[in-house]
């Protein structure tokens, strides 16, 4: 199996992914059709309470 090259992703497409699957869209179809890994998708999903959210003062 050969080896994926790294990828980065912009906070912007982090939390449109994590609002697909907050609005419905299955996580195997998100991964799927986005060429994620699961444990990236995983960990978005999870931090999305706290640091994709705005902080106000």
């Amino acid at each position: 199996m050969a080896k994926r090259e790294r990828r980065t992703f912009t906070k912007y497409f982090k939390q449109q992914m994590v609002q697909l699957y907050q609005n419905g869209k299955s996580r195997k179809e998100i991964i799927r059709e986005y060429d994620l890994t699961p444990s990236s998708f995983d960990k978005w999903v999870s931090q999305s309470s706290g640091s994709f959210k705005e902080k106000t003062i």
